[in-house]
């Protein structure tokens, strides 16, 4: 039982910060400049003849 308090404690602080961080992150790196062409390299590719 004490195994589980410590590892709630840890999901309620630092966990939490972690997916925090982890999500401004990924929202950053979507929204950086130059991001636009890149997706719309990859969204294309199916498209192009071999």
């Amino acid at each position: 039982m004490e195994t589980y308090t410590a590892m709630r404690h840890f999901a309620d602080s630092w966990g939490l910060l972690a997916m925090t961080i982890f999500f401004v992150g990924v929202v950053l790196f979507t929204f950086r400049p130059g991001a636009r062409k890149a997706a719309e390299n990859a969204a294309e590719i199916p498209l192009k003849e071999d």
